[in-house]
């Protein structure tokens, strides 16, 4: 049986566009492994947002108008949940300026009311991706900054 012959740079004109599709399908078919059969799960890095701009509001009640500055993160896993912090953006802006300008001074005293202050913020972020993406990936929310003018 005769042996046809293919010139070399024919034969590599048609291996490197097939082995780049191949090497391309690998790699998505690597990065979505999900656990399977008492495998240990594929761990996520962590995603740090920040809520650009830094929060100023006046806080208080009644007298002398205080004011709070503040610059937070958001620790999510996944870039679904990043996304889906950018995308309800305004929504979660909105109401954690409500939230800190609900503030007493009595309360932003000490140590405890400030981590108290950071976990109602989180928990607010919690609530929005909840009622409107069912789910929420928020594993933490940091103060990069937190100046309080009394």
């Amino acid at each position: 049986m005769p042996l046809i012959h293919v010139p070399r740079n024919k034969v590599t004109g048609i291996l490197k566009p097939l082995l780049s599709v191949m090497l391309c399908l690998f790699a998505l078919s690597v990065g979505s492994v999900r656990a399977q059969d008492g495998e240990a799960p594929v761990v996520q890095r962590a995603i740090y947002i920040p809520i650009k701009p830094a929060f100023v509001v006046n806080y208080g009640g009644a007298g002398r108008l205080k004011y709070m500055k503040a610059e937070l993160s958001v620790r999510v896993r996944g870039t679904g949940a990043a996304n889906s912090i950018r995308h309800h953006m305004p929504y979660i802006r909105n109401n954690l300026i409500l939230l800190f300008s609900r503030q007493m001074e009595e309360n932003l005293d000490n140590q405890e009311g400030k981590e108290l202050l950071r976990q109602e913020a989180l928990q607010e972020i919690h609530n929005i991706l909840i009622a409107e993406d069912g789910a929420s990936d928020v594993e933490d929310l940091y103060f990069n900054q937190l100046v309080i003018q009394r």
